[in-house]
């Protein structure tokens, strides 16, 4: 009998997206998976919709909207399986999507989560803005994708088909082992939404697990569903959380130095904001920071409860991603040394 799966969908008024994209899921070529609906207090017909169409789908209906962490935490505590699929409702996946994951996971004891290659369900050809074929961070803390630097998505040619072990695993579709999960605490509550699988992923890679791309896999991911880009409530979080992240996981010898040029930097992403008149996002960075001030002695406390900080850990690129983009004109993943 294969391990059991249960892909578990967190959905909040997206009704739109699960008739569109949950016969692809259910036609899932594998012996042994359960669909989950996880619906965080949805406003429109979500529920009922899944209900009338898709009987054998499983529903967990949470009282209030927690969010994509607060929202996967408490339904995936009611969820029993060898092994979780975080999904988003709007990713299309191909039949032989799920096997390859599972088959990688089982091969090895440290793997503790894989993610598929995410193409753009709008144009098929090229990467996908939220995990392209494997998540990697600057030393100053902002991601990037095999196929994604920046704004800049690359044309899939088969470049970035290696199985190898990244830093982070897209948030938009990753297996992750069930006891791995419960081990780290599930996703981080703080965070809300953006980031917090990159948190997961930090913290387990810090224990000693291995996260991983699997290319063979392959979904295509719409994005934006939630909060589009450009959305001033998607720059305080993306903002706010990558100081979090730091803060929370970056080794001590290195934290307060990385901090400072962090702050630098983003007072230059202000800036750029200013030549293009996004006068909400300049808003949304000086929100994003003063509430990470107020906090920060409460994210240096919960850095006492995260495994021992590892100094120099895989896919961390130990230089900056901005000044390669900007200065060096860098515009590709493979340019990189990673």
């Amino acid at each position: 009998m294969q391990p059991k799966v249960s892909i578990v969908i967190l959905n909040y008024n997206t009704r739109h997206f699960l008739e569109k994209f949950l016969p692809s899921v259910l036609a899932t070529d594998y012996e042994n998976f359960e669909v989950v609906l996880a619906d965080n207090a949805s406003k429109d017909d979500s529920v009922a919709f899944v209900k009338s169409h898709f009987p054998n789908i499983s529903i967990i209906t949470l009282p209030q909207n927690y969010g994509f962490a607060g929202g996967y935490n408490k339904a995936l505590a009611q969820v029993n399986a060898d092994y979780f699929v975080l999904l988003n409702s709007d990713v299309e996946v191909t039949p032989d999507w799920l096997k390859p994951l599972v088959t990688l996971a089982e091969s090895d004891m440290k793997i503790s989560a894989i993610q598929p290659k995410l193409l753009d369900y709008k144009d098929k050809t090229n990467f996908e803005y939220a995990g392209g074929s494997g998540g990697f961070i600057d030393k100053f803390g902002y991601p990037f994708c095999r196929g994604r630097w920046f704004n800049t998505l690359e044309t899939d040619t088969g470049q970035y088909n290696d199985t190898r072990e990244i830093f982070w695993a897209t948030g938009a579709c990753f297996l992750i082992k069930s006891q791995c999960w419960h081990e780290m605490g599930g996703l981080d509550e703080d965070f809300f939404a953006h980031m917090e699988e990159i948190d997961l992923c930090w913290r387990m890679k810090n224990a000693g697990y291995k996260i991983m791309v699997c290319p063979q896999s392959i979904v295509y991911h719409v994005g934006g569903g939630t909060l589009p880009v450009g959305n001033p409530r998607k720059t305080f979080l993306n903002f706010r959380n990558g100081l979090f992240l730091l803060c929370k996981n970056l080794h001590g010898s290195v934290l307060w130095k990385t901090l400072f040029i962090r702050f630098v930097l983003d007072g230059l992403a202000g800036v750029k904001f200013l030549t293009e008149f996004k006068f909400r996002e300049i808003g949304a960075i000086l929100k994003a920071h003063f509430t990470f001030y107020a906090q920060m002695r409460y994210w240096l406390t919960k850095r006492k409860q995260v495994p021992s900080q590892s100094k120099t850990l895989t896919g961390m690129y130990q230089k900056s991603m901005v000044f390669d983009f900007y200065l060096r004109g860098k515009r590709k993943f493979s340019e990189t040394e990673l």
